[in-house]
């Protein structure tokens, strides 16, 4: 197989720096697609926990004027993954996080931090770097969603270009008075190129402009090309039908793995599925819920907003005591969700816990010691905290919807029969759904023969990314070196 040479272009990237699953799939993919013969570098901004993690660095770039301030463009390794960094401080030394300030805030001049990124995108896959020449540069999200628009109007020869939206819901739209600043041409300002309702759409330039768009699962990317997911986008998207490709996301089964998890109480394997009690023992203890080896329970690791349900949680919680379960939730976001998550842990000790930001310790124990995993979002794209559940045995509880909908066998009376059964789904996405699925859940798990049956179905399923690194492999070979020189 004909090796080919890949530039990814990320905001952000696991181990170095997280605020969701386009860190996980930024890091683990480059490692997957290595089997695939495809060498992929990754450039991301020069955040100081990506600059302090960097091994043997090189400056192989310098820029007088990026948008405001000088940069470099850094090489090195760091986390097991190839890098180039943009080391560029007037733009990314921040005390706050990668995209908003201490205040929660985003910050005013994000249109000209995530411009540079895309920018210096597209000058290393038109040869900025001697002797580095990518066939395919591979761009994320909305932050990066201008590499195509830089390189579509360079004039020049270009890679091929994909972009792959993870969250159509961020889509980096900014007032048409940044435009002037951007460094395009004028006849970029159009329908046809970055102008977005009269303003700059980054994410849809991104869609408009690359020769392949990729969402992170095939019932997703159908959801979006309808108008009531489709935010605005819905009409691109099904023009631009026949580029579109649902690719499940993976996870990094080494990192996933409760065989050898350092992060966990006691190991376990399908196997030897009764050594997953100590750590079902260990996270009780440590979020102060009463010891109860039979008790149900529920694990939340999630964004808390809206979108991923937790209003219809909050709205079951009366269920718990009905259902005899306990909840122990891990999360950060909305405040006042916070507060009532809080509240409702005060008011519940033993049977309720809360730890509001980001542990990922504490992420692995729930995972290995919840009995389940809840994920009642209203939209999902693919969701990457119940291909860990599956992984870790606990059964995930989801509402069916993108991802979430195609990688849960819901355990209904044929699959189980089946013995295919891997979770429970519920629609519509209501608290009445989500309550009746609770239900449901309470009482296959006082079936211990049947729920061990599912949670060893989870457990042999393939989560890894192995057959979606085949899937992008092919993408890459199909548009390598597209050799675009548009007008």
């Amino acid at each position: 197989m004909t090796s080919i040479s890949a530039l990814s272009v990320a905001p952000e990237i696991y181990p170095l720096v997280k605020t969701g699953g386009l860190a996980d799939v930024a890091g683990a993919l480059p490692r997957a697609l290595a089997a695939e013969h495809v060498a992929m570098r990754t450039l991301c901004p020069g955040y100081h926990p990506v600059l302090a993690a960097l091994k043997k660095t090189e400056a192989i770039a310098r820029f007088d004027d990026l948008f405001g301030g000088p940069a470099r463009l850094l090489s090195g390794r760091a986390g097991g993954l190839d890098l180039f960094v943009l080391d560029a401080p007037h733009l990314y030394e921040r005390d706050g996080g990668p995209y908003v300030g201490p205040d929660g805030r985003d910050y005013g001049d994000n249109a000209f931090r995530f411009a540079a990124l895309a920018k210096v995108g597209a000058a290393l896959g038109q040869g900025l770097v001697e002797g580095y020449s990518p066939e395919v540069v591979h761009a994320h999200d909305w932050q990066a969603g201008l590499t195509a628009a830089y390189l579509h109007y360079s004039g020049k020869p270009r890679p091929g270009v994909v972009t792959t939206v993870h969250n159509l819901a961020f889509q980096g739209q900014f007032p048409a008075e940044v435009f002037g600043k951007l460094g395009l041409p004028p006849q970029a300002f159009s329908i046809e190129g970055v102008e977005y309702y009269g303003g700059v759409g980054f994410l849809k330039a991104g869609l408009q402009l690359s020769d392949r768009i990729t969402t992170v699962s095939p019932t997703y990317a159908e959801e979006i090309q309808q108008s009531h997911a489709g935010m605005g986008l819905d009409g691109l998207l099904r023009a631009r039908a026949g580029e579109l490709f649902g690719i499940l996301n993976g996870i990094d089964v080494e990192v996933w793995n409760p065989e050898t998890d350092p992060m966990i109480a006691a190991p376990f394997s399908r196997k030897k599925l009764g050594q997953r009690a100590e750590n079902k023992k260990a996270l009780q203890a440590r979020m102060g819920l009463t010891h109860a080896p039979d008790r149900l329970l529920v694990g939340v690791v999630s964004r808390l907003s809206w979108q991923k349900g937790l209003d219809l949680l909050l709205a079951c919680l009366p269920l718990l005591d009905e259902i005899n379960a306990q909840l122990v939730l891990l999360g950060t976001g909305d405040p006042a969700f916070e507060a009532a998550f809080q509240d409702a842990a005060q008011h519940h000790q033993g049977r309720i816990a809360a730890h509001f930001g980001y542990e990922e310790s504490l992420a692995h124990l729930i995972q290995a010691g919840a009995d389940v995993i809840l994920v009642p979002s209203r939209f999902e794209p693919c969701g990457l905290t119940q291909l860990c559940a599956m992984r870790y045995g606990a059964v995930p509880v989801v509402a069916r919807v993108g991802g979430l909908a195609d990688t849960i066998v819901d355990a209904n009376e044929m699959a189980l029969e089946a013995n295919c059964a891997t979770g429970v789904q519920f629609t519509p996405v209501s608290a009445e759904a989500l309550a009746g699925a609770l239900r449901r859940c309470a009482k296959l798990h006082a079936r211990p023969a049947t729920w061990r049956k599912i949670q060893a179905n989870g457990m042999k399923t393939d989560v890894s990314w192995t057959h979606p690194a085949r899937h992008y492999a092919g993408l890459y070979r199909e548009i390598a070196l597209a050799g675009d020189t548009p007008a």
